[in-house]
């Protein structure tokens, strides 16, 4: 059993360096993106403060696909270029909302939601899906934020098998 070890109080640079290797003690031995994905979602929703959900979408088509998450039940399909994850996914690039009520098109799953960041996950250019996460602390994420979770997508990529994606 793995303990998660709350990154309150700690730096963003610090925050996202204990992650990285609770995550890295969750990836030992294990290959399956799917639970590697699973496991990567609880880690940030327990760890990281101020957070309400955490998750992934993993395109299917021309969807975005609910995933692992953490929080309260979720839209189950999004269309490219809808909403943020719709838009991180379409543009390739992570996008941090300070507010979500100003981000046209933002699809609100949950009402508390404020602020978002999505991260695409990209594996040799080739687009899987994305990791979203929401808070209901206005302009909750910054670029520190992004720098980190990339690091973990990229640790997630890495680390895992994610082939079922891929076909």
């Amino acid at each position: 059993m793995h303990s998660v070890i709350n990154t309150a109080g700690l730096s963003k640079t610090a925050a996202y360096l204990e992650l990285k290797g609770q995550f890295s003690a969750l990836l030992a031995g294990e290959r399956d993106g799917l639970a590697n994905s699973a496991n990567l979602s609880a880690l940030l929703f327990q760890a990281l403060p101020g957070i309400n959900w955490a998750g992934f979408y993993f395109l299917r088509g021309n969807d975005l696909v609910l995933g692992p998450f953490q929080g309260k039940v979720a839209c189950v399909r999004i269309a490219l270029g809808r909403g943020v994850c719709g838009t991180s996914a379409l543009r390739r690039e992570t996008i941090i909302v300070p507010d979500v009520h100003a981000f046209p098109g933002h699809i609100a799953c949950d009402a508390a939601s404020r602020s978002e960041i999505v991260v695409p996950l990209l594996s040799e250019g080739r687009l899987l899906g994305v990791l979203d996460l929401d808070s209901p602390e206005l302009a909750r994420f910054d670029a520190g934020d992004a720098t980190g979770l990339a690091a973990l997508v990229d640790q997630l990529l890495q680390k895992s098998d994610m082939d079922w994606l891929k076909g």
